[in-house]
């Protein structure tokens, strides 16, 4: 029979929080990591603000050599590694000095990496400076740098490799750690995603128009998941990650065990069906809530918390609809559910792993964290579920089951089930 697969490790990185005690300090506390960018504002952006990890020169020393870090622009893989080698640390597990740890592996996400690299590489090369690159361009540049470097620093010699699926990469990371597990070919994984910042990132959104500009003077209150007034969602950046691990490993270790990994499914709306790519095909998303919860082995009635996907756009209210066809719960039936980008704005490809971290919080120490800026509730949302079950400040509850789920661009799906150990 698979053994199960626990959370034994944590570790984040992220615009209201570095260090996972400094995280789950400002989540429960209801802290914003959103900030006023006057590059931003120099650059005529309609959106200045962002949330950006505040990851001084002192604290990359503690894991980055002298050497390492000379042209070290890449801020996702600053992000990375400060989040994967804490979470292996948080584990109790040490790096491999003499051979590689061929039981573990690693599958760390990311959209876009090393984009200021690229920038400075482009412009050294055009003007006929290539030697200049550095040794490190191609390992800051290319999508995988990150798990690659990862592993470098911590010995595994078990799958590493590096995934991409948009919004939706870190929780789509920890599902397939999880399956490698449960398949068998790993004993731990670790899982997560990390994403650039700068405007060189973010430049392409507010093109779009689908970042708010009205909360320039107001960055706090900018991001607004479920409130009448979301008018887009805030830019941000970072990198969480999760070590997961078969029970019987973690048993054998006596290692901390923050919540058990049920299951989860992935999908696409393939961009039909009222899908595009930047829009969601409902019955997908409904498909891959229900599918998540079948493989869990459980029924849609005991869940008892969400932590969606939520962005402060006007998908709110449809991703708000399709939990409740999904889950055929609404009203005062419907789970308590949160949005953690209220406070971190949207990480892109390091949300999913940032939030996975948060609701593994969330379970271990027992309370649902408010919806910060959800302060009139959308009403399109009203029509579907009770105000009761958006909390906007953090409330002791009773946690066994609860559900992470991401949605990408692409038409891209993931949802994750966590449990209490």
């Amino acid at each position: 029979m698979p053994d199960r697969v626990v959370v034994t490790g944590l570790g984040v990185c992220a615009p209201n929080g570095v260090g996972v005690s400094a995280f789950a300090k400002a989540i429960q506390e209801g802290t914003s990591g959103i900030t006023f960018h006057q590059r931003l504002a120099d650059l005529q952006f309609g959106c200045q603000v962002a949330g950006t990890p505040q990851v001084s020169p002192e604290l990359l020393s503690l894991y980055f050599t002298d050497l390492e870090l000379r042209g070290l622009k890449a801020t996702g893989l600053q992000y990375g590694v400060i989040a994967g080698m804490d979470a292996w640390q948080d584990a109790g597990l040490q790096p491999t000095l003499d051979h590689p740890d061929y039981d573990s592996g690693i599958i760390f996400g990311t959209g876009i990496l090393g984009v200021d690299k690229f920038r400075e590489a482009i412009h050294l090369i055009d003007a006929g400076r290539t030697r200049r690159l550095g040794s490190t361009a191609v390992l800051q540049t290319m999508a995988s740098g990150i798990s690659a470097y990862l592993s470098g620093k911590l010995g595994c010699g078990n799958q590493v490799t590096t995934n991409s699926s948009a919004c939706s990469t870190g929780t789509e990371a920890v599902l397939m750690a999880y399956d490698r597990i449960r398949a068998g070919k790993a004993t731990r994984m670790l899982a997560g995603s990390c994403g650039d910042s700068g405007p060189y990132i973010w430049g392409g959104f507010d093109a779009m128009r689908i970042l708010p500009s009205q909360f320039n003077d107001r960055p706090e209150e900018a991001s607004r998941p479920m409130d009448s007034q979301a008018s887009g969602f805030v830019p941000g950046s970072g990198a969480g990650a999760l070590v997961l691990e078969s029970l019987a490993s973690a048993q054998a270790r006596k290692a901390t065990i923050y919540a058990e990994v049920l299951g989860g499914a992935v999908n696409s709306g393939g961009q039909r069906g009222g899908g595009t790519l930047t829009a969601a095909n409902d019955e997908a998303v409904q498909r891959c809530i229900q599918e998540a919860v079948q493989a869990s082995g459980v029924s849609p009635a005991e869940l008892d918390a969400i932590n969606g996907h939520l962005t402060a756009t006007s998908k709110d209210s449809t991703e708000i609809k399709n939990w409740c066809e999904a889950l055929n719960r609404r009203g005062q039936e419907f789970p308590m559910i949160n949005s953690l980008k209220g406070m971190t704005g949207h990480c892109l490809a390091a949300a999913g792993s940032i939030e996975c971290v948060a609701t593994v919080l969330q379970i271990h120490e027992q309370y649902v964290f408010g919806n910060v800026n959800c302060d009139v509730l959308h009403p399109e949302i009203e029509e579907w579920i009770a105000k009761d079950r958006v909390p906007t400040q953090t409330q002791t509850q009773a946690l066994n089951l609860v559900a992470k789920a991401s949605f990408g661009f692409g038409d891209v799906n993931c949802c994750v089930l966590f449990k209490k150990f």
